[in-house]
């Protein structure tokens, strides 16, 4: 694969990723910046020092305590802050997910293409094969088997069966 082909592909995803960015709510770019801000270290730094200077307020020196120890007004605040943060983190999630689905489409019908792809070129690979007096490596069962059109639907049914089969099997075996 040439270079320039490979800057092709690489060109192609940023402009996808670039879109799904832009398509973003008000919204959801402020969601995504508080995520952003929740998982750094400056986050992490500015609960210290703010928990920090919470503690000593309400412990040292000859200063009024506004929340003295078992620091019940402190543990609220925490408590809120996670319930903000988990909120947070879940719509950015959510949304990555979102994407991740749309991303699994497409390669979904990427390689159902490639499929049809090979299987056609298997096939006139063979016929090529036959004509210059390879049959007998043309007609192989495992490249007459590659060569024939696979059934998705059928294939997804057997992967069903199986997994809930070892499912079965696990669960029985357990007992």
């Amino acid at each position: 694969m040439s270079l320039s082909h490979v800057q092709e592909h690489i060109e192609l995803i940023a402009k996808h990723e670039m879109e799904f960015m832009a398509q973003r709510t008000r919204a959801e770019r402020f969601a995504d910046s508080v995520a952003e801000f929740i998982g750094s270290l400056q986050f992490v730094g500015a609960n210290l020092v703010i928990f920090a200077t919470w503690i000593v307020l309400n412990t040292v020196g000859p200063l009024r305590h506004f929340d003295p120890r078992p620091f019940a007004l402190m543990q609220t605040c925490v408590a809120i802050e996670a319930i903000f943060v988990t909120s947070f983190i879940l719509i950015r999630q959510g949304r990555l997910g979102r994407r991740t689905d749309e991303r699994d489409h497409l390669m979904l019908q990427i390689l159902l293409l490639t499929e049809k792809e090979v299987t056609a070129v298997l096939g006139m690979d063979r016929k090529i094969a036959e004509r210059i007096g390879l049959g007998t490596e043309a007609n192989k069962e495992a490249v007459r088997e590659l060569s024939k059109e696979t059934s998705i639907d059928q294939m997804a049914q057997t992967i069903k069966e199986n997994i809930t089969d070892e499912g079965k099997q696990t669960v029985e075996g357990n007992e």
